[in-house]
């Protein structure tokens, strides 16, 4: 995909998916279903392998299969930005190179997470990405996984990176996204990582989400997004309190557990989830159960 400083790359509803599992394996059947309906239903762009896609606790070639599967069943309908993230600097790049290869349209690389890198540490580390991979990258800025938290003005420095184009920006901070714009640019992506603030994130300069939610209700998130772009902001208000009880349930444990058991309830694959991850609680069961009804998808 050719891009330029004059736009932002990508916007509207991404796609944080999941990864099915099926006796200890990738259930590439339940997966491809899976992208196809994301498609149908009017996702905008699809990001496999990302935390929701529980890639730490995928083996590299898994890693690599997901993101070929994904890329494959897309088939160039709508853009792929593949989780390539990794607390690793050579694993980052590893995973980048191979989602280039692959044919993905762009690489989320997640904040390194553990190491704690200073912010001279966490520019070195995109910026060797960027050195090593000529591919759009977005960084995925969530201090909540990751315990660090890139500064605008770190961020303002990688964005003079060319292949840096784009934040997933999950700290939950509302002033974040007008501060972002106005020490980059108004092109640089701005995505969010919450569902729940996605709204008044794009208010104050965002251009998407990459979302959870969106496993599970990817036709409505993509008509709010729509109507958004449109100035339509009763639907967009409508659409918002319609899904804001699904936002919360999804996260009453540690994604993705709540979100596979919803995809569960709605046929698309099965809720199993890998160590550390276990099931989810009955009674957290129920508050997803009861959130999908409200917002009528589930009969």
């Amino acid at each position: 995909m050719s891009y330029d400083r004059g736009n932002p790359l990508f916007k509207g509803s991404f796609v944080a998916l999941i990864t099915p599992f099926k006796n200890g394996a990738i259930d590439v059947a339940a997966y491809r279903k899976l992208i196809e309906w994301q498609i149908a239903e009017g996702t905008d762009g699809l990001v496999p392998t990302g935390t929701t896609g529980e890639s730490p606790t995928l083996s590299h070639d898994e890693h690599k299969q997901a993101v070929e599967i994904c890329i494959e069943v897309a088939a160039g309908r709508v853009p792929v930005m593949a989780g390539t993230g990794s607390n690793s600097t050579a694993e980052a790049i590893d995973y980048t190179r191979h989602a280039k290869e692959a044919g993905a349209d762009a690489a989320l690389l997640a904040m390194p997470y553990y190491n704690k890198p200073t912010q001279e540490g966490m520019y070195q580390h995109y910026k060797a990405v960027n050195d090593a991979v000529d591919l759009p990258q977005v960084i995925y800025n969530i201090p909540g996984r990751s315990v660090v938290d890139m500064s605008v003005e770190t961020m303002a420095r990688c964005a003079e990176l060319p292949n840096v184009i784009g934040v997933k920006d999950a700290t939950a901070d509302l002033v974040r996204p007008m501060k972002t714009r106005l020490a980059i640019d108004a092109d640089f992506t701005q995505l969010s990582g919450e569902d729940a603030s996605v709204v008044p994130y794009l208010a104050q300069g965002g251009h998407g989400c990459i979302s959870v939610t969106a496993n599970v209700a990817p036709r409505p998130l993509a008509e709010m997004h729509d109507a958004w772009a449109a100035g339509d902001m009763d639907t967009v208000q409508a659409i918002n309190e319609r899904l804001m009880p699904l936002h919360d349930a999804l996260f009453c444990e540690s994604s993705p557990g709540p979100v596979k058991y919803a995809a569960e309830l709605l046929g698309l694959c099965d809720s199993a989830t890998r160590l550390p991850l276990v099931e989810i609680a009955d009674s957290s069961k129920q508050k997803v159960e009861s959130a999908l009804r409200s917002a009528g998808l589930l009969n």
